[in-house]
């Protein structure tokens, strides 16, 4: 098969698509024919020479696709050859083919095209097991979503929405506050112009800045608010105020994804399945797709996902 390898860290020049060994399942895998797979900032960063893939999983790129379902190993349930799906991925959705856990395979949601459900997977387990199971954002509560135009961002938005909650969000342009009101956000604020720590107050923040934003999130809470930390686009070492934490009764949690154990993962993705695919099949979720470019030619989609100009996902299809 052919997938796409990083030659050597460094810029999207280094992604190359090559010919290299076909996966095989073993016990517990369905090997999937990949039709479209995710691009994530993981990836720019593992592109990068930062963030290598866990043991045991491919090295290439890639930690959510779509695709069918070309042969199962033993002890894999309820999946079948043929069967359009979509899973997360510890690594290896930039090929053609890629083996993965049964336990994170879903099956593809109706009312979307086999490609568009490529742009799922991450973006729906990341909002699920942090927004709702470990923040337990509750119906009537307030959401504040940092960078609501981003693939998570857009998902929180609609999810959160859904599933009704009040939701903030901030992001860079007009452009994007304006998608952002459009997909259900109940205010927008352009972080360039305007200072959300003076205008919000939330009971749980989805955060992807880190240290930059720590303080300003800890003020904006309520009383028993939480903060899920995802990325740290603003660094990785910030001062905390305790004081402020226990005057609010506040928690902060601060998680990843691709490193879980495979039952954690599974545990997810059965949560996203019973969850969030039935809002997908009616409508009140939807991928938001950006860009899809070809997958050969992925250093172009990393140079999208770099600018910072996108709404929602980019994918690589094949």
């Amino acid at each position: 098969m052919h997938a796409i390898v990083v030659s050597q860290p460094g810029g999207p020049e280094v992604l190359e698509w090559r010919e290299v060994p076909d996966p095989r399942p073993t016990r517990g895998e369905v090997l999937i024919e990949v039709t479209a797979a995710g691009v994530n900032r993981a990836d720019l960063m593992q592109r990068q020479g930062f963030y290598p893939p866990p043991p045991g999983a491919p090295e290439y790129p890639g930690l959510e696709c779509s695709g069918v379902v070309a042969e199962v190993g033993e002890d894999v349930e309820g999946f079948a050859p043929g069967d359009e799906v979509c899973a997360l991925l510890a690594g290896g959705g930039y090929a053609e083919k890629v083996a993965v856990p049964w336990e994170q395979v879903l099956p593809a949601p109706s009312g979307i095209t086999l490609v568009e459900a490529a742009a799922l997977p991450e973006v729906a387990s990341t909002v699920w097991s942090n927004v709702f199971m470990t923040a337990r954002l509750r119906r009537g509560e307030t959401l504040l979503v940092h960078g609501g135009a981003s693939g998570i961002g857009t998902c929180a938005i609609q999810l959160a929405k859904a599933l009704g909650s009040h939701v903030i969000t901030t992001a860079g342009t007009a452009e994007k506050v304006a998608r952002c009101l459009e997909l259900g956000a109940d205010e927008a604020i352009n972080y360039r112009e305007e200072d959300f720590a003076e205008k919000v107050r939330a009971d749980v923040v989805l955060d992807i800045m880190g240290a930059k934003y720590l303080r300003k999130n800890i003020s904006v809470l309520n009383t028993g608010g939480r903060l899920a930390v995802i990325g740290l686009q603003g660094g990785s070492k910030g001062e905390l105020d305790l004081g402020a934490m226990l005057a609010k009764r506040a928690s902060i949690h601060a998680t990843g994804l691709r490193n879980r154990p495979v039952p954690e993962k599974g545990v997810i993705v059965r949560g996203v399945g019973e969850n969030v695919w039935p809002l997908v099949a009616a409508g009140a979720v939807r991928p938001i797709v950006h860009a899809v470019v070809p997958m050969a030619e992925a250093a172009e989609a990393h140079r999208i996902l770099e600018s910072g100009d996108h709404i929602g996902k980019v994918l690589l299809a094949r």
